[in-house]
């Protein structure tokens, strides 16, 4: 009788064992892989806790993981969505995908990143900005606005990210409810008519300037940051400083509705508000922006933007710029 004792005490451990290490989480994320890969590598090795993650690509940047989580509404695979945008989630939570969830760092962020009864919370933010190859102009070649692209002397000498997708289709919605509607689509035409470049995402119209295809391209500060860090001849341009400013994009983390593994992912969300991820992310080559209370503020003047009003525009703004900019 003793002998079976041990042998199910034995057992009983190797089951706990067993499920302890099963631990797991999964999340979607449509923040480069080069960047949020190393995150959630640590948080596996400091919790123990396996991580499953479901990354985007590049062409159809946030879109693709968006539209997967609402497929998935019913039957959600996913416990967290880290989302390198915030119009997309703010798509989300009208769709009924989210649950709310407010982490322990949900106070140390102002008010203008996050949402007020906690379905998702903004942290480390970027900008979009413009990147400069040096050695075909100089920042002071540059007009005083973006609107200005739109111009004779800047014929084919700009390249975008198809403006359907990522941050590209947040900075048009933008646009939309900055300017207004009318402006912004007379601005889209004339960018359009004046041979805007058309590619495939951020990084593409950075590596299109690195290697002097064109002089000037719209991108975010992570892309743009990169080539800095390489050493390539180029310069990061903050637009618009003594007008509207230069838009600020959070990156956003939420728990879903519906989750599998809702423990675990509240501790990977916590995770990534916390102090020390959002640091890494500012030191590491993303270089992204500390939004939390208490931050030193970004060095630039930053569009005063209503994320709610921008997501309400990010439909009719994708349908105009299909329109216009036909692939």
């Amino acid at each position: 009788m003793k002998h079976w004792r041990i042998l199910l005490s034995i057992l009983l451990v190797g089951v706990l064992a067993t499920s302890a290490s099963a631990e797991e989480v999964v999340v979607y994320t449509s923040v480069d892989r080069m960047f949020s890969e190393p995150i959630l590598q640590k948080f596996e090795k400091d919790t123990g806790i396996k991580v499953l993650a479901m990354y985007d690509v590049e062409a159809s940047k946030t879109v693709g993981l968006v539209n997967r989580l609402i497929a998935e509404k019913r039957r959600p695979r996913a416990d967290v969505f880290w989302n390198s945008e915030v119009i997309r989630t703010i798509q989300l939570l009208k769709e009924d995908v989210l649950t709310p969830y407010k982490s322990v760092y949900y106070d140390d962020f102002p008010a203008t990143f996050k949402d007020k009864d906690g379905y998702w919370t903004g942290f480390a933010g970027r900008a979009r900005v413009l990147l400069i190859n040096t050695t075909m102009i100089q920042e002071k070649d540059l007009p005083p606005s973006i609107l200005d692209f739109t111009k004779p002397e800047w014929k084919g000498k700009v390249t975008i990210a198809y403006p359907l997708f990522g941050t590209t289709a947040m900075h048009v919605a933008a646009l939309y409810d900055y300017i207004g509607t009318e402006k912004t689509e007379a601005y889209l035409k004339g960018l359009a008519a004046n041979d805007v470049l058309v590619v495939d995402g951020n990084s593409v119209t950075r590596d299109l300037v690195v290697q002097g295809k064109v002089p000037v391209g719209f991108t975010d500060t992570d892309d743009a940051q990169v080539a800095i860090d390489k050493g390539d001849p180029v310069q990061m341009i903050f637009p618009d400083s003594t007008g509207m400013g230069t838009l600020l994009i959070p990156n956003t983390v939420m728990m879903i509705k519906g989750a599998p593994h809702p423990e675990t992912g509240q501790k990977l969300i916590d995770y990534l508000l916390s102090p020390e991820t959002e640091k890494a992310l500012q030191e590491g080559e993303s270089a992204q922006i500390p939004l939390r209370k208490g931050s030193s503020p970004p060095g630039f003047k930053a569009m005063e933007v209503d994320y709610a009003k921008v997501a309400d525009y990010l439909e009719p703004s994708a349908k105009f710029c299909q329109e216009i900019f036909v692939r």
